[in-house]
């Protein structure tokens, strides 16, 4: 893709891997819209970065995702670029009483939001690209995590199978980290992961070198491993 001139919208855009994005494609001469569900949040970001465009949006919400779309298409129909970044993790157990309404939040979150959006912004005319952000967790689960590793082998299978049915008009490329140093999850569960500046300052370079799966760090190991290895990777990191 190019990486200058777009108009973008990125999901969950104000905190974690979006904001990197946010950031990122600002530094690169974008216009940036970004949605979240936290209306104060949003303004930080807008109060840091003037140029930035904010849409209050719950993407758990069926109602709220057109109602975004719409706006987008009456607003700024010229945006040409969709990356779908959004998502919650989950840490349970499938004995927790919560758990089933838990795992439909992340099912909501991580499948149907990004799923929704996309086939609603292939509608226009202007869009060129979809980012989908998927996990490394795509290759070889955390148990801890069990809906979420799911939910992100999930995306990653729907994102080459979207490549390949948008060949014709639209990029489709997969963003793929590790673990990094975010909230995503909780407080202080990554603070000994890789910063997200890290991340996206390689994988802007990939961005330039025209791939359309962007790997960093233990991902790009595992995006070409065998399945041997992932075998013995999962339990590296699911001991008995």
């Amino acid at each position: 893709m190019k990486l200058a001139n777009n108009k973008i919208l990125i999901t969950g855009g104000a905190s974690g891997i979006g904001l990197g994005f946010t950031e990122r494609f600002i530094h690169e001469g974008n216009t940036v819209i970004i949605c979240g569900r936290r209306e104060s949040v949003l303004k930080e970001v807008a109060d840091k970065y003037p140029l930035v465009i904010t849409k209050v949006c719950d993407l758990s919400n069926e109602t709220e995702r057109v109602e975004l779309y719409n706006w987008i298409a009456a607003e700024h129909p010229d945006l040409n670029v969709l990356v779908n970044n959004a998502g919650i993790q989950q840490w349970m157990g499938v004995d927790s009483e919560d758990f089933f309404e838990r795992a439909k939040a992340e099912i909501v979150t991580n499948i149907e939001a990004p799923l929704h959006l996309i086939s609603l912004f292939v509608k226009l005319d202007a869009l060129t690209t979809i980012i989908n952000v998927t996990s490394g967790l795509a290759f070889a689960p955390f148990a801890k995590i069990p809906v979420y590793s799911a939910t992100k082998a999930f995306l990653r299978s729907f994102t080459q199978s979207l490549r390949y049915l948008l060949r014709e008009n639209i990029e489709v490329i997969e963003a793929i980290p590790p673990a990094l140093n975010t909230d995503l999850g909780g407080v202080g569960l990554h603070t000994q992961a890789p910063p997200v500046s890290e991340f996206i300052e390689s994988i802007f370079q990939q961005l330039k070198d025209e791939k359309t799966e962007l790997t960093f760090g233990t991902t790009e190991t595992r995006a070409n491993a065998s399945a041997e290895e992932l075998k013995a990777y999962f339990n590296m990191m699911n001991p008995a």
